[in-house]
Formats: structure tokens, sequence, C-alpha cells
């Protein structure tokens, strides 16, 4: 089963500052009700861009300089709280192809590569750089290089990091272990035909 290749991304990118940005702040829990996750785009930050009666509160999501931004820029332990795969999810439906922060909780992060939304790592100076640029170029374009571990806007080069076995799984198309499973099941069955003890 043929995957996209996750090799190299350029979009506008928009920052949602903070630290120990949990799961429950990415996806509301009473949101975590769907049996698919078919929509939950809308209600990614949700409690923190909408007011009770669901009109919009002051967030860079609800900026519309930020309309269509694939690329997420935050803080440290990114993900953190409850394993749900809402999280990831509702920001890969909501448009984004790739995280930048300074650490992922490992969970978030799992569950992000599975779905083909990459999580990248730049040394903390680095993404304080990276942040105070993307704040004051609203609507602007960056590249993040997955294969060759870097991310650029305008004349600024930086490093960034992810697991080897990420970036592998990302740039190779294998990012997806069920796909993975699903394209080796003829190999499987041969196998198992193969095998005395099953017949």
């Amino acid at each position: 089963m043929s995957l996209e290749k996750i090799i190299r991304i350029s979009s506008r990118a928009v920052v949602v500052p903070g630290d120990d940005i949990d799961t429950d702040r990415i996806i509301p829990a009473r949101y975590l009700k769907s049996i698919t996750f078919d929509g939950l785009g809308e209600f990614a930050f949700y409690d923190e861009r909408k007011n009770a009666d669901g009109t919009d509160r002051p967030h860079p999501l609800n900026d519309p300089v930020h309309a269509g931004a694939g690329v997420l820029v935050s803080g440290f332990n990114f993900g953190c709280g409850s394993s749900r795969e809402h999280a990831p999810q509702s920001l890969r439906r909501a448009g984004f192809r790739v995280v930048v922060a300074g650490s992922f909780a490992e969970i978030f992060s799992g569950n992000a590569t599975a779905i083909g939304l990459a999580c990248v790592t730049p040394s903390r100076d680095d993404l304080a750089a990276i942040t105070t640029w993307v704040q004051a170029h609203p609507g602007e374009s960056v590249t993040v290089d997955i294969a060759a571990q870097t991310l650029a806007f305008a004349d600024r080069l930086y490093a960034i990091t992810l697991p080897a076995v990420t970036r592998e799984a990302l740039v190779n198309g294998r990012w997806d272990a069920i796909a993975d499973l699903l394209e080796g099941a003829d190999a499987a069955a041969a196998t198992a035909a193969r095998l005395p003890y099953i017949n």
C-alpha cells in the first residue's frame, strides 16, 4: 500500500505559544465521543479559541492571516497529558502537516507519526528565533525538510531533529503501521500456508 512520502513541506506557519500544552487543550474531552475522526479539525484548541456562546476569542488560530497554515510552532513538552489520539488527529484534520516544538510527549509524537503529522525539534535558541520570526512575519511561508532535517525561511536555515526511525518512516512513506501490516497480508498468508501446524 503506497503512502505519501513526507519529505519536504512548505507552508504558512503559526505560533501557538506556551509550554506543557496538553492533549485536553488540543482537543477537549467532550469531542472524544466521536467514533471516527471526521470533523475533528474544527475543534482543535476549541476551548481556547471560542467563548461559551461559540463566538471567537482572540487566538492565533482565529486570525485570518494564518488561514491554511500547515506548520504549527509551539513550546516544550507539547502534547503532554492523556494519550488521546484525537489530539494529533484534530491538528492533522485542521490542516497541519508539521508541529515544531522544543520537545514532545512520546505518546503524542507516536500518534502523530502514525497519521503522517511530523513532529520536529530545533534547539532551544533556534526555537526562540523561529518563534520570533514567525510572529513578526504572519502569512509568510517556511519550509521544513524532513529528509535534510532543516527548517528554512527567508535567508535563514535551522537544524531540526526527530528520531531516525520516525524520519525514515516519513520520508519513505512507511508511517502507518496498519498499512504496513495490510501490505504484507499476502506474504503472511503464503508463509502460514507452508507451516504444517497451521493446516
